[in-house]
Order: C-alpha cells, then structure tokens, then sequence
C-alpha cells in the first residue's frame, strides 16, 4: 500500500469507531476484510489510527470535522503532509473549501475534554500543558527483566539477537525500554523463557517502592493480568496471592508464572488467606496516566464515571484494610494522575480510619519517561 492508500484505511477505519466500534476491534474487522494489506501495512494503519485517536480533539480542529477524514486530514496538516490528499489511485480526495479548518485552543489543544482540564491543573500545577502535550504521543515500549533467571545485559544481549533493542531505564533497575523489532518480543526466546515481561517502566518504580522482604505475605488485590504479582515475586521470596473480582482477567497469570519461575496462589476469598503484612491495590481508576496506550479512555470519561470510580476506590480500600495484619503495609496505587483519585483518596482514608500512618507516597508522569502512576503506603500502627 502507498502512504495515500494507508492514509484511506485509516480513514474508514476511524469512521467505524466514531460509529461506535471498539479500535481493536475495527482494526481486525478491516484487516480481515484486506488481504492485500501486508503486516507492515497493517501496523501503519494501526499507528495512524491511535495517534487520531489520542489527539482526536485538535486533529478535528485542523482537518474541518470530527469525522474520519478530519482527524486523518488533521494529522497531515500537523505534520505537513497534506500533499498526500491528492484523489490519484487509493489516495483521499484533496480538501474541499470546507475542510480549511481552524487552529485548536485551550482544551481543544491538549486534546482533553474541556471539564477536566481544570482538574488537571489542580492536579498537575505547572506541568499540566507539558505532561498533556506528552500524552498525545505514542507510549515507549518497556521490559521488566526477570533478575531471577537474567541479567540486564544478558537480556539486552539475548534481544539484540532477534533485532529488538535494549536500553537500560532509570526508573527501575530491571527496567528495558525497548526500539527497533518491538512487535517481535512476544516471539522471542527472551520473552518465551521467562527473562523478560512486558511492563510499564512507572509500574516497575511502583512495585520497587514496595516494603518487600523475603517471607512476607503478600496479596495482589485488584490484580487484573498479574503484572504486578509478577514483578514482586521476582523482588522477594514471598508467600503471594493474587485476587481480582473479574476472575478471568487472571485466566492467564498462572502460565506466565510458571514461565517466570515463580509462584502466586489465586485465590477468590482473600479474607480466608489473611491476614498479610502486605496488601497491594492497584485501584480500578480512570487509566488517564495510561492514555497514550488506550486513547479511547480519555473520550469516555465523564464526570459522572470518575465519581463512581473514586466511590468504588474508598470501598475497596477499606476492604483491603481489614486483610493487613498490625504492623503491615497497606499499598494504594492507580495509573492515574488526578488529586481525585490518589491524594485525597488517601487522605480521606486516613481519615476515617484511626491507627493508620502514611508512610511514603510517590507520583509519577509521562515526564518521567513511563506512565503516571501514583502510590501511597500506609502503615498499619
């Protein structure tokens, strides 16, 4: 396919979304439907539909509409590539006189909906136009090295045989980010033997920042896929266990610890197992720190959703606070970067909730190189 022709995929394909399909989903419906289009077509589509996605809002602006052709035409506009709307063979039609567009201001700009923008600031202060600018980007790719059967530059080595490249990150000290043959990881032997999982490098710092030691028990609370199980089982010699109240979101851990080499018992009564000296709960949450990974978040948020999700976060931590033994930790974490649902979360927590003490709390953004995190231990005196 020529970069005209990619540029018409994208097109039809962000139509379907805008109609209401899931991305993943309109991706591999119309790849399905293209058998002409190779895996390096299929990958340039697939770019070009999430960067619209992610910056969806200034794309409108500068293409004319919020429509398929408006975020595509916008993109190119941004990029000075409007030249490729010429109408020749597959490629778009060239703008017509009302697709000029506009230049896109305030909320428009930093592609964000207009009610959280001064949520952010609040959250964010003097970093909120950098960190949102970042967040119309593309994510790096990151590894977590699995320091129980490699080392960093046996894993960096082991990569580069397979054409991936490996640069140490400092937010953690397992941590990879990956360049070059990304999307040939999860074949790799690397990946396949258990020397390297894939993981945020912000969720890496978050679980280094945990109070482990060898013969704690240990319990991963909201532990969806189990990354986070994972890596603190590769931290310390532990008695962990792993819960989700969506069972099936860890149909997958006990195959990827077994490749890891590691153990984590599931468990769906936690409060049987209890109580632990430590207790992680990586909180449902609005993913916003995450958004370059899944754009189509940032769109469905609403005021309304991000109340029930901070009403959710307060009963699951005061569940959570039930399972830690006296002397324990109990750990809150989101990928999140709103005061709403980090900060005043914890402060109202301990305060309605005597013999509690914060111990340490950590918040991280795109600028640092990952996702934004945040994370709060607390004490149980």
């Amino acid at each position: 396919m020529t970069p005209s022709a990619r540029l018409a995929a994208a097109i039809e394909v962000l139509d379907r979304i805008l109609a209401g399909a899931h991305a993943e989903r309109a991706l591999t419906n119309w790849g399905r439907a293209s058998r002409f289009a190779g895996s390096g077509d299929r990958a340039a589509v697939r770019d070009i539909v999430f960067d619209a996605l992610r910056r969806r809002r200034s794309a409108a602006a500068l293409g004319g509409g919020l429509t398929g052709r408006g975020l595509v035409l916008g993109l190119c506009r941004d990029a000075g590539q409007e030249a490729l709307f010429t109408g020749v063979g597959h490629a778009p039609l060239p703008p017509g006189p009302d697709e000029q567009g506009r230049t896109p201001v305030a909320a428009e700009a930093l592609d964000v909906p207009d009610w959280l923008l001064p949520k952010l600031r609040e959250s964010l202060g003097a970093d909120t136009e950098a960190v949102l600018l970042a967040m119309r980007n593309r994510a790096p790719v990151f590894v977590r090295v699995n320091l129980r059967k490699a080392t960093l530059a046996s894993a960096v080595a082991a990569l580069a045989g397979e054409g991936i490249t490996a640069t140490p990150h400092a937010l953690a000290p397992a941590c990879l980010e990956l360049g070059g043959q990304v999307r040939k990881l999860q074949t790799s032997a690397a990946y396949l033997e258990g020397w390297v999982e894939l993981q945020d490098a912000s969720s890496q710092a978050v679980v280094e920042a945990l109070p482990l030691a060898d013969g704690m028990r240990v319990l991963d609370h909201c532990a969806g896929g189990g990354g986070k199980s994972l890596a603190m089982a590769a931290q310390a010699d532990l008695q962990l266990f792993a819960h989700d109240i969506a069972p099936q979101r860890m149909a997958d851990l006990p195959r990827r610890a077994d490749r890891a080499g590691v153990d984590v018992t599931l468990t769906a009564a936690p409060e049987d197992n209890g109580p632990y000296d430590l207790v992680l709960v990586d909180a449902p949450c609005s993913g916003l720190g995450s958004w370059r990974r899944d754009p189509e978040g940032k769109w469905a948020l609403t005021p309304e959703r991000l109340a029930e999700l901070v009403d959710l976060q307060a009963r699951i931590l005061q569940r959570a606070a039930g399972m830690v033994r006296p002397g324990g930790c109990l750990a809150y974490a989101t990928c999140s970067m709103l005061r709403d649902e980090n900060s005043d979360q914890v402060t109202s927590f301990l305060a309605k909730s005597a013999g509690w003490t914060l111990e340490r709390s950590l918040a991280l953004t795109p600028l640092t190189g990952g996702d934004g995190f945040y994370l709060a231990t607390l004490r149980r005196v």
